[in-house]
């Protein structure tokens, strides 16, 4: 386990938002700009900084700005760390 509980409570909240869910599987494709991802939704362009703030706190998301831009992706290894964390509480522990 790479976390103590508390950091994964953190992150399953920042996953626990069906708007949140839908732009991580958008950035599974790749990099996209705010507008990109603004196209895919009926938010408001507040409210995806508010869902983005929040994915970027928890570092499942990383930003970065070119000029006026802000191009989003996924952070590989925290939702690997997740994938993981996953894995190890499924496992049949009847073997311990």
């Amino acid at each position: 386990m790479k976390y103590s509980y508390a950091e994964y409570v953190l992150l399953f909240k920042a996953l626990a938002d069906e708007t949140r869910l839908k732009i991580i599987d958008l950035l599974s494709f790749g990099e996209l700009c705010a507008c990109q991802l603004l196209e895919n939704f009926n938010i408001t362009q507040p409210t995806l900084s508010y869902h983005m703030k929040i994915l970027c706190d928890s570092r499942i998301v990383t930003g970065r700005r070119d000029g006026a831009w802000m191009y989003y992706s996924n952070n590989s290894e925290i939702i690997d760390n997740i994938s993981e964390f996953l894995s190890v509480i499924k496992s049949d522990k009847t073997k311990v």
